[in-house]
C-alpha cells in the first residue's frame, strides 16, 4: 500500500509532504528532531486524539491529509460505503485541528465522525511502540489475532451466524409467551369482546354509508310535507285545474260570438292547463322520492349508535373496529393454541442452542490446537531477539455458560520472562523493550494474517544493540515482504535493511524567522552511509564507522 502524508502547522511542522513506498522504510535522526510528531501527525489522521497543542505555535489550525492507495475489496472501503461514504479512487483521510482544540474529520471531502475515521484507520495502520496501547492491552484482539493465524474467519462467521440465530430464536419463543401471558390474563375479557365484536361484524366503510342515508333521510323528512301540501293544492278537491279548464270551455263558446276578442286569452289559458298539468306530474315524482319507511331510519341510526358505542368503548375509531376484530380474534386464537406454540418454539430454542454449541466446541477446538501452534511459532523468534529464556502462551478458557458471538473461549497472550517467575497476562509482566520483541515476534509469526496493511514500528529497538537489533532489523525486513513497515529507529543495523531511508531533522524555518522546523529527506546511497555511521560512532563520526556503515548496507542490499 502507498501512503502519501501532508502535514501543516503542527507542533515543529511548517509544511510536509511525504511519499511512503512499499517494503521497509526507516526514520531516523537526532532525538527530539520530530520523529514522534511525524508519528503523531499519522495518528491524528487516522482518528487519534486531538489536542490543540499540536497545532504549531503561532498559528490558528493545522491540518494533515493522508492518502491510502487500497485494493476495492479493502475492509475499510467497505465500512466507509456501509456510512455512506464515496469510496472512489483512493481514500484521502484529512483532519483539521483548531488550537483552541476543535476538531474536524474528513474522509474523501465527506465530513465523518472521528469514530468513523479511528475505525477505517485501524484497518488502514496499526502503530505499535514500547508503551502500545492497542495490540496487547485488548484481550478480545488477541482472539481475533489467533483465529487470523489459524484461518478460522469462515468458522468463526458461522459461529456469530448460529449465535444469532439462537438468540432470535429465545427472543421470539419470549415475545410469544408474554403474549400469550397477558392474553391468558384478559381471557374473559377478550372472548367477550370478540363475541360483541363478531356479532356486530364492523364493516369497512360503513360508519360513513349509513351518515350518508341518515342524512338524507332526515333531510327528505324536512320537506316532505311542503311537498304534499304542493300536492294537495294541485291534485285535491281545492286544485284550480278543473276550474281553469270549465272557464277555458265557456269563452271558446263566446269567442264565436265575438271573433278577435278571446282567441288570446284562450290560448294562454290552454297553456297555463299544460303546465299545471306539467307540475302536477312533477309534484308526484318528487313526493315519490321522498317516501322512505321510518323503520329503516330507525334501523340506520340503532346500527349507526352501536358502531359508535364500540368505537368509545374500545378506544378505536369506528374505522379501525374491523382491524381490532381482526387482532382479538387472532389473540384468542393464540390464547387457545398457545400452549402448543410454545412448545413448538421451545423445541426450536434448544435446536439452535444445539447448533451453536456443536459449531462453538468445533472452533473452541481448533482454537486450542493453534494456540500451541501460534505459541511455538513466536517461541521460535524468540532466542534471536534475547529472549531465549522467555515463554510465550496462548492461554484460552473455554466456558459453554459464556457463551459469545464470538464463541465461548476467552484468549489471552501470557508470558513468562525468566525461569521460575509465575507467568502472567503479556501487558503486566512484560516489560516495555520486551513487550516490543514480542510484539514483533507475534507479528512475524501471524505475518500477513490479521494486520492491517500498514504496520508502524516506534522505536522498537530502544535498548537493545548488536545481534538483537540485527534480529530485529531481520524480522521487520521479513514483515516488509508482506506487508508495508515503518519503523522509527536508533539502530543502525535496523536502518541499513531499509528499501526507502528517511532522515529527519530540525533547523531554522523556511520564513527566515526565529522559529524552527522539522524536515523530512529520502536519503541517497552515500548519505545513508553517512546517517548509519552517526548512528554507529555518535556525534563524531570516524572513518571506521564509515566503514561499519558501508559493511552494514553492503551486507542487507
Amino acid at each position: 500500500m502507498l501512503i502519501q502524508l501532508s502535514i501543516r502547522d503542527i507542533v515543529l511542522i511548517e509544511r510536509l509532504d511525504l511519499a511512503f513506498e512499499t517494503g521497509l522504510s526507516v526514520l531516523t535522526g537526532e532525538t527530539g528532531a520530530g520523529k514522534s510528531i511525524l508519528l503523531d501527525s499519522l495518528s491524528l489522521a487516522l482518528g487519534g486524539r486531538g489536542d490543540g497543542d499540536l497545532v504549531r505555535h503561532g498559528e490558528d489550525k493545522g491540518q494533515v491529509t493522508a492518502v491510502f492507495d487500497v485494493g476495492m475489496e479493502h475492509g475499510a472501503r467497505t465500512l466507509l460505503r456501509e456510512n455512506g461514504i464515496d469510496d472512489e479512487g483512493d481514500l484521502i483521510f484529512r483532519r483539521q485541528q483548531s488550537a483552541d482544540g476543535r476538531t474536524k474529520a474528513y474522509v474523501n471531502d465527506q465530513p465523518v465522525s472521528v469514530q468513523l475515521m479511528r475505525q477505517a484507520g485501524q484497518m488502514l495502520v496499526e502503530i505499535h511502540g514500547q508503551h502500545d496501547d492497542r495490540a496487547l492491552v485488548d484481550t478480545n484482539a488477541h482472539r481475533t489475532l489467533l483465529d487470523a493465524f489459524a484461518g478460522l474467519t469462515d468458522e468463526v462467521s458461522e459461529v456469530s451466524r448460529l449465535y444469532r440465530l439462537w438468540r432470535d430464536s429465545e427472543r421470539t419463543l419470549k415475545k410469544h409467551r408474554e403474549k400469550v401471558e397477558s392474553a391468558a390474563r384478559e381471557a374473559d375479557y377478550l372472548r367477550s369482546s370478540v363475541e360483541e365484536l363478531e356479532k356486530l361484524s364492523p364493516q369497512d366503510g360503513e360508519e360513513e354509508e349509513l351518515a350518508d342515508r341518515r342524512q338524507k333521510m332526515m333531510k327528505a323528512e324536512r320537506i316532505a310535507g311542503d311537498i304534499a301540501e304542493a300536492s294537495e293544492f294541485l291534485n285535491g278537491n281545492a286544485s284550480p285545474v278543473p276550474h281553469i279548464a270549465s272557464l277555458v270551455r265557456r269563452l271558446e263558446r263566446k269567442s264565436h260570438e265575438a271573433p278577435g276578442l278571446l282567441e288570446d286569452t284562450v290560448t294562454l289559458l290552454d297553456a297555463a292547463l299544460d303546465q299545471l298539468s306539467n307540475a302536477q306530474m312533477e309534484v308526484e315524482a318528487a313526493l315519490r322520492k321522498t317516501e322512505y319507511d321510518p323503520r329503516e331510519l330507525e334501523r340506520v341510526e340503532e346500527r349507526l349508535f352501536a358502531l359508535r358505542a364500540a368505537s368509545r368503548k374500545y378506544s378505536v375509531p369506528v374505522t379501525e373496529l374491523p382491524a381490532l376484530a381482526v387482532r382479538m380474534i387472532a389473540d384468542l386464537a393464540d390464547l387457545d393454541a398457545g400452549e402448543e406454540r410454545l412448545a413448538r418454539l421451545d423445541a426450536e430454542v434448544g435446536l439452535a442452542r444445539e447448533n451453536y454449541d456443536a459449531a462453538a466446541r468445533s472452533l473452541s477446538d481448533k482454537r486450542h490446537h493453534a494456540g500451541i501452534a501460534l505459541a511455538e511459532a513466536v517461541m521460535a523468534e524468540l532466542p534471536a531477539l534475547k529472549l531465549e529464556r522467555a515463554r510465550f502462551m496462548v492461554e484460552i478458557t473455554t466456558d459453554a455458560g459464556e457463551a459469545l458471538a464470538e464463541g465461548i473461549d476467552v484468549v489471552e497472550f501470557h508470558v513468562q520472562t525468566n525461569p521460575g517467575t509465575r507467568p502472567g497476562s503479556i501487558m503486566k509482566v512484560a516489560s516495555g523493550g520486551e513487550l516490543s520483541r514480542f510484539l514483533l515476534a507475534l507479528k512475524v509469526a501471524l505475518a500477513d494474517r490479521g494486520s492491517a496493511p500498514t504496520l508502524v514500528f516506534d522505536e522498537i529497538d530502544t535498548g537493545v544493540g548488536g545481534a538483537v537489533a540485527d534480529a530485529i532489523g531481520q524480522r521487520l525486513k521479513r514483515l516488509s515482504e508482506r506487508v508495508q513497515v515503518l519503523s522509527v529507529t536508533h539502530a543502525p543495523q535496523v536502518a541499513a535493511r531499509a528499501a526507502t531511508h528517511l532522515l529527519i531533522s530540525k533547523g531554522p524555518s523556511a520564513d527566515g524567522s526565529e522559529k524552527i522546523a522539522t524536515r523530512v529527506a529520502t536519503m541517497a546511497q552515500k548519505d545513508r552511509t553517512e546517517e548509519i555511521a552517526r548512528m554507529l560512532a555518535g556525534a563524531s563520526v570516524t572513518e571506521e564507522a564509515r566503514a561499519a556503515a558501508k559493511r552494514l548496507l553492503a551486507g542487507n542490499g
